[in-house]
């Protein structure tokens, strides 16, 4: 099948086109902006990619066009396709029909967390030599891909909830059909297609009615908003973690170390390099999950030992003139505060400046904005790029007082950081894109 991919170089479009490939299928595809990484891995496989939408992209003759959900109506190429009557489907419907169909699907849902407890489900199942394919919305660096075919029965997903395609406003995560399924927990998020949280529970309880009776859900029971998913009707075996009579972790960053209790007391310890209280609950729920497709505790706590992260989580960039500077994907207050917490546990005292931008559609709508001064109460300097906001960033982070800077210009942003920074500090930079490379030239100004 020859399949023409419209949106190409997302991190999950992408994801689908090595699939694809791997499968044996011919893609091409197209992208408004071809760019690095993304394209240079699509490329190295043997994709063949164009700048834009133009409509002679129809003489390609694809068997199927494959519509990722940033394109919109009004897309030139959507409108001639749609003009014409060829044929077309959905990233996550291409992806049901002809990966995942006849696997075990384990996916991982949830506000928080789903790259990461995607990764260590995947590196678990790999550590016990069950050779899981998977997609995930990072670079997972025990593999060094963001996903893979696989040969064996096992698939690992990340479970987006956000909207399908232009043709289909159910979540993604509707279509993978799971077995086994992480709820890793369940807030406020994508304000530019959810009127509220009751909206995305909606999504989520559509997700627990997919899952077979032999199924598992593994549940976050300090999430009172994924209760109420559960307590409108599910037909599959539950287990919670972060349940305070069952199972759940607890752990010491100073010594690295990571402890598995059940109900009956401690099952088994590790040591290893992640860090805070989100990472442990997420490690608990990777262990549940894999269980359930036989691997015991102990083999998935030795897996843990070895597990690397993933890009772009409290990834260090460099160090120059004694000054840190780290990559981070969070973008939501919530995320932003775990991440602040995380690093302040791991450097004392020491200062840390935040260089954040608020880019997520949710962020950019400032439906949250209110929130961020908590959520960087913790720094003792924050810098924010206010570009492109719909909403006054200043006045958002004023409650901060002096502490808080904000900027439009890029260049000016890194001088002041640069200004402000002195050996021993720690430059916390959060965005969920590229930053227009500013962890490069950040190093540079500092080392100067």
């Amino acid at each position: 099948m020859h399949i023409h991919i419209l949106g190409i170089c997302g991190t999950f479009m992408g994801g689908i086109a090595q699939l694809a490939v791997a499968a044996g299928h011919k893609v091409t595809g197209c992208d408004a902006n071809v760019y690095p990484p993304m394209s240079d891995q699509l490329r190295a496989a043997g994709i063949e990619l164009i700048e834009g939408y133009g409509v002679e992209q129809l003489a390609l003759a694809p068997d199927m066009f494959v519509i990722g959900n940033a394109i919109s109506r009004g897309n030139p190429l959507l409108e001639a396709l749609l003009d014409r009557g060829l044929p077309y489907v959905s990233g996550p419907q291409w992806l049901a029909d002809h990966v995942l169909q006849g696997r075990w699907v384990l996916g991982v849902a949830g506000t928080h967390g789903k790259t990461t407890t995607s990764s260590m489900l995947a590196w678990i199942l790999e550590d016990a030599n069950m050779a899981p394919g998977f997609l995930i919305g990072g670079v997972p660096l025990n593999f060094g891909v963001s996903a893979r075919l696989g040969d064996t029965p096992f698939f690992v997903i990340e479970a987006d909830e956000y909207d399908t395609a232009f043709c289909d406003k159910r979540s993604k995560f509707i279509h993978y059909r799971p077995r086994t399924a992480i709820l890793n927990n369940l807030e406020f998020d994508h304000a530019d297609i959810f009127a509220d949280l009751a909206a995305i529970e909606t999504q989520f309880h559509h997700l627990v009615r997919t899952l077979p009776g032999s199924g598992l859900i593994v549940s976050n029971a300090a999430e009172p908003s994924l209760e109420r998913v559960l307590q409108r009707g599910c037909w599959s075996e539950v287990q919670r973690f972060n349940d305070p009579a069952g199972y759940r972790v607890s752990g010491d960053d100073a010594s690295g170390e990571l402890i598995l209790h059940g109900a009956d007391g401690e099952i088994g310890r590790c040591r290893w390099t992640l860090t805070g209280d989100h990472n442990r609950a997420n490690a608990c729920a990777a262990l549940l999950a894999a269980r359930h497709v036989g691997v015991p505790f102990d083999k998935g706590l030795e897996a843990l030992s070895r597990f690397e992260n993933v890009k772009r989580r409290m990834e260090v960039r460099g160090v120059a003139n004694g000054i840190t500077v780290y990559d981070d994907f969070a973008h939501h207050p919530t995320a932003i505060a775990t991440t602040v917490a995380g690093l302040r546990r791991k450097v004392g005292n020491a200062r840390i400046l935040a260089v954040f931008e608020p880019r997520s559609n949710t962020m950019k709508l400032g439906t949250m904005k209110s929130q961020l001064p908590a959520s960087l109460a913790d720094v003792d300097l924050a810098f924010c790029y206010g570009a492109n906001l719909g909403w006054d960033a200043d006045e958002a982070l004023a409650p901060m007082g002096e502490r808080a800077q904000v900027d439009t210009d890029l260049a000016q942003l890194v001088a002041r950081v640069a200004a402000a920074a002195r050996p021993g500090d720690h430059v916390l930079v959060m965005s969920n894109g590229g930053f227009g490379g500013i962890h490069g030239k950040l190093l540079v100004a500092l080392a100067g």
